[in-house]
């Protein structure tokens, strides 16, 4: 999806004009604390917040100085094909730079800026100087078929040859045509294939409907449409998108169709699809009883082309599959039907911004909607500004987990978010078990079921606290919840005796609560049975955030009152050692690297 641009106010004399140009195309201002009065978010530190702007995607925009941009993200470019646009304006609004992104949307958004503003587009792009137009960067609604002609063909016409447009669709490609006429430069605007040879670009008038049977090969989708668009010498570029009844919405074969088109999949209801019967060239009741529409593939592409459109191409078949072409009257720039819900299962680390993936960012950046436990996304900062959010309470896990669900089966991109790691002793157990449900068993809807699910891995709480320590992780070790409320205590005491015989060194998770007490004592003394009374302990509170607190203790003094919900408990196995460093205290387990080396020597004696 589109990402929102993101106007930076970094002081008062260049907000007036932080609002003006947000209000101009559409953006959120974000305001540096102490130094702006009105902003949609605040931030603490320019850099680090432009560089998880800049993870996520979002174009940049600052009412600053040029170096302050460039110093952010200048340790995160790697390629320029991927990377925002990013942009810099004066405070008066005088100067507009695009500094990164020219050929993503920066000098346009520039240009566009300027007129705002009434100041002026620095565009050093040659292309875009001479010309006026950037090859590489058709307009919504056009493909570019042959990018790696682009350069050399805008080095030809920069060197003074001439441009002829050619191709079915030349009339309609109005933004070539202030390009400079001669013979010496061929371009092609069409929807048939493009020539090897020619720089071609391809209107995406096209809209591909498809059907299948459930678990249909996805070869056989894949082949059907390959073949209608060999046979009708048709470009998949000139595609804007596949189309299809949302009771597909999870088909294998669609979805693998979708991903090697690279296309983006859109669903109609069956009742959005029979709105589509008179226009049908070959309705069928026999898919009208199955899925109560006249047609699937044929409604489908006309659907998304739009009411003005005409089937280019009939449905074709084959035992398992249907697909359709349907020619919308020009270029297509916004999608119809919805997209396929998505939920992001995420986890954010213990909060700080320097712990979360740029994986993370982006996903959280891309969703419609946050789900989570309002301290979580409080977390996000600025990053969760101006979206739709859902907290829930402690306690109310499986209901946060089915709403999370339901909404995405709705056609949103939800963003599920959770401290530490989504995967340990948060949601994503949770998520995937109600997928798994069936509806007796109190699972999610069919709608729901469908949705695409994706798991990104957070900094867990073990991992946080034991780099804070040093080390104690360097051998095998495991994590044990300590709360009853959804395991039997039993089942706990018998994970602990099995922990503390095997000598593992051991996190503890939910050590307590305001009325479980208990547990972690008990957890001691099993301990204490199996290891030293000076195994060394650390208790780290507030991981990652401005009040975090790390604490050494040995078993024996390891005490329930000095613990609370937001602590980790790390007890040493019986090698783990805390040295006193000039850093100070450092906690680790030795792999045993040592030994295996003296043995190596010994025996090379």
């Amino acid at each position: 999806m589109a990402l929102k641009p993101v106007v930076l106010a970094l002081s008062r004399s260049g907000e007036p004009v932080a609002h003006q140009l947000a209000a101009a195309i559409g953006g959120a201002v974000h305001g540096r604390e102490g130094r702006v009065d009105q902003a949609e978010a605040f931030f603490p530190d320019a850099l680090e917040h432009i560089r998880t702007l800049f993870d996520a995607g979002h174009p940049i925009i600052g009412v600053c100085a040029s170096g302050i941009l460039i110093r952010a993200v200048a340790p995160y470019l790697t390629d320029k094909r991927a990377e925002p646009p990013v942009l810099s304006v004066s405070d008066d609004g005088g100067v507009v730079v695009p500094l990164l992104g020219g050929h993503r949307g920066a000098n346009r958004l520039a240009r566009q800026i300027a007129a705002a503003l009434g100041g002026t587009a620095a565009v050093t792009t040659a292309g875009d100087v001479a010309l006026g137009v950037a090859l590489d960067e058709p307009p919504a609604g056009w493909v570019l078929g042959t990018p790696d002609l682009a350069k050399k063909t805008m080095a030809d016409l920069l060197s003074g040859k001439g441009a002829q447009i050619a191709g079915d669709a030349a009339e309609a490609a109005g933004w070539l045509r202030d390009l400079p006429a001669g013979e010496g430069v061929e371009i092609a605007a069409t929807m048939a294939p493009a020539q090897r040879d020619v720089l071609t670009f391809h209107p995406q008038q096209l809209t591909l409907g498809v059907g299948c049977a459930r678990n249909c090969p996805p070869e056989e989708l894949a082949g059907l449409v390959t073949d209608l668009l060999a046979k009708a010498q048709l470009s998949p570029h000139a595609i804007k998108g596949v189309y299809t009844i949302d009771l597909k919405g999870d088909e294998p074969a669609v979805l693998d169709l979708s991903r090697k088109l690279d296309l983006p999949l859109r669903l109609f209801s069956a009742g959005e699809l029979e709105g589509e019967a008179h226009r049908l060239e070959n309705p069928s009741d026999v898919v009208f009883a199955e899925v109560g529409c006249h047609g699937v593939a044929e409604g489908a592409a006309l659907a998304g082309a739009g009411p003005d459109a005409k089937l280019k191409h009939p449905k074709v078949k084959t035992a398992n599959a249907t697909a359709s072409l349907a020619l919308a009257p020009a270029p297509i720039e916004t999608l119809r039907g919805r997209p396929r819900g998505r939920l992001s299962v995420v986890g954010i680390g213990p909060g700080q911004a320097s712990w979360r993936t740029p994986e993370v960012t982006r996903l959280i950046a891309e969703a419609d909607e946050l789900v989570g436990y309002g301290l979580y996304i409080d977390l996000l900062g600025p990053l969760a500004a101006g979206k739709a959010r859902s907290d829930f309470p402690l306690g109310g896990e499986e209901d946060r987990c089915r709403y999370a669900l339901e909404r995405a089966g709705e056609g949103r991109n939800v963003a599920l978010v959770c401290s530490g790691d989504a995967g340990i002793y948060a949601m994503g157990a949770l998520a995937f078990e109600l997928l798994d449900r069936s509806a007796a068993e109190r699972g999610v809807s069919d709608a729901a079921r469908r949705v695409e699910v994706i798991s990104s891995p957070g900094v867990s709480a073990l991992q946080g606290a034991a780099a804070r320590a040093g080390a104690p992780l360097g051998h095998d070790f495991c994590a044990i919840s300590l709360s009853d409320l959804l395991t039997p205590r039993a089942d706990i005491v018998k994970r602990l005796r099995a922990a503390a015989e095997g000598d593992f060194v051991i996190a503890f998770y939910n050590p307590v609560s305001m009325r479980r007490r208990t547990l972690l004592a008990e957890a001691r003394d099993i301990l204490l049975a199996h290891r030293p009374a000076d195994t060394p302990v650390m208790l780290a509170s507030n991981l990652g955030r401005p009040n975090e607190n790390l604490r050494y203790r040995r078993l024996a003094d390891l005490q329930v009152d000095e613990v609370d919900m937001l602590t980790v408990v790390l007890v040493g196995s019986s090698n783990s050692r805390l040295a006193q460093l000039g850093e100070g205290p450092r906690m680790y387990t030795p792999r045993g690297y040592a030994r295996r080396i003296d043995g190596d020597l010994s025996d090379a004696g």
